[in-house]
């Protein structure tokens, strides 16, 4: 990896690129830290000081706004609404024919859905930016905290519009900066900021766990810790590299005095197949019944039962229901997003047939038999990922937004991989070396 990035660098256009990534994620390092009007600053560090280390229910919103959801700045919402609408339109893309049309008409309905997601996204960053000021102003963001309740002094309607007009530009600009990125620099711009993000919390994360340590001045959790870390980045490359690879043929065909065809290639079908979306389908279903309670405060018995088992992530109906879901969650998205029955079509239509199977509903069948079997290592996998900041680490003091946790080292692994990728493909393109290697 370090390799490729060296070469990039001595590429005079791959360093453009490469510059001008980086200047854009400082611009949105930038942003995450300038807070909005109306806020009181120092209130809001105060809170922050004392949530340190319990962040509560915003924890996984905070994590991808790199900690500026509850510094309450321009980029508070972060990349999360961009993030919701394209899951929302690619879940709606099965249902809804007209979307489904749009995605089959090539390049230009792809740009079409594009500018829906973009109209989504400034609708739910409007949603969104309102329920956090509305929470701010109820001082239920940062609850224990002594000044809570002054975050936000002024109470005029004014003074809340303008609050949150503010919150949804920066999410607009950020939706933008990302567009940048995948256009003028390297890589997906919506999954760099992403990266960043969450890369931005790891020095802190950790640095609070060898405070909270006792041994060896608290030396000796912090290495501990890393050497976990380590373990399940290893771990992550290894299954998401992993992938089924089913064989495909295509028949010869004469079209006039040139034959076609004839070529062997296959279709990598990946063990975690879903990536990280079954993760944050679960976490935030199991958020909602949650954030209920504490808006309400209901003393009721449901509410009671929600409190001591899926508010509290060390409780067992807890750590039980989130596992389920995650397994859930990515046999349905493997099930929307993968559909073998275009696959089959696609391959008989240009004579692609998979050696032993019938072309059309039998290679369809086989195809659905063989995604079901590597779904289940793949969910299982995905199910124990996020489930070992609340089972192996809480001797250390860690909570669901550990850095090493399982959300953000998916999202961190398969961003790195994918970039890497991207640059030595671009390398190989304008340097291929052959067998002179």
């Amino acid at each position: 990896m370090l390799t490729a990035f060296a070469r990039a660098f001595k590429t005079p256009d791959l360093r453009k690129k490469l510059l001008f990534t980086l200047f854009v994620v400082v611009l949105y390092r930038i942003g995450t830290n300038v807070p909005i009007p109306g806020v009181d600053y120092k209130s809001v560090q105060e809170c922050v000081d004392q949530a340190s280390g319990n962040q509560g229910l915003f924890g996984l919103v905070n994590m991808f706004s790199g900690g500026a959801l509850l510094q309450i700045t321009v980029f508070a919402l972060g990349i999360m609404p961009y993030i919701t609408a394209s899951i929302i339109l690619q879940l709606l893309t099965v249902v809804i024919p007209r979307l489904e049309a749009l995605k089959k008409e090539g390049q230009a309905g792809t740009a079409k859905i594009t500018q829906y997601t973009r109209y989504l996204t400034v609708a739910l960053a409007v949603l969104q930016g309102t329920g956090l000021v509305a929470t701010a102003r109820s001082g239920a963001l940062f609850q224990g905290c002594t000044v809570a309740s002054q975050i936000v002094p002024d109470r005029a309607i004014f003074t809340t519009i303008v609050m949150v007009v503010t919150m949804t530009a920066g999410t607009a600009v950020v939706m933008w900066l990302g567009e940048l990125i995948t256009d003028r620099g390297i890589g997906n711009g919506m999954s760099i900021l992403m990266f960043i993000s969450i890369a931005a919390t790891f020095p802190s994360a950790l640095w609070a766990i060898k405070k909270q340590g006792s041994l060896a001045g608290g030396w000796i959790e912090f290495g501990t810790v890393m050497l976990v870390g380590f373990v399940m980045v290893g771990l992550v490359v290894f299954v998401e590299q992993a992938q089924r690879r089913v064989p495909v043929q295509y028949a010869k065909r004469m079209i006039g005095r040139r034959s076609y065809g004839g070529t062997s290639t296959y279709i990598p079908l990946k063990v975690n197949q879903a990536g990280v979306i079954p993760v944050i389908f679960a976490s935030s279903l199991l958020y909602i019944p949650a954030l209920i309670v504490q808006f309400t405060n209901s003393t009721a018995g449901w509410a009671t039962w929600v409190r001591s088992n899926l508010a509290d992530t060390a409780a067992p109906a807890h750590i039980a229901l989130y596992f389920f879901l995650i397994v859930f969650f990515a046999f349905f998205y493997v099930a929307i997003s993968f559909n073998p029955e275009e696959v089959a079509d696609n391959m008989k239509k240009y004579g692609g047939f998979i050696p032993g199977i019938r072309a059309g509903r039998p290679t369809a069948e086989y195809l659905s038999f063989v995604l079901n079997r590597i779904t289940w290592p793949g969910s299982l996998y995905l199910g124990l990922i996020a489930l070992v900041p609340t089972m192996a680490l809480a001797g250390f003091g860690a909570n669901q937004n550990f850095p090493f946790g399982g959300t953000s080292i998916l999202i961190i692994v398969g961003v790195g991989l994918e970039t890497v990728k991207q640059i030595e493909s671009q390398l190989q393109q304008r340097n291929y070396e052959g067998f002179l290697r």
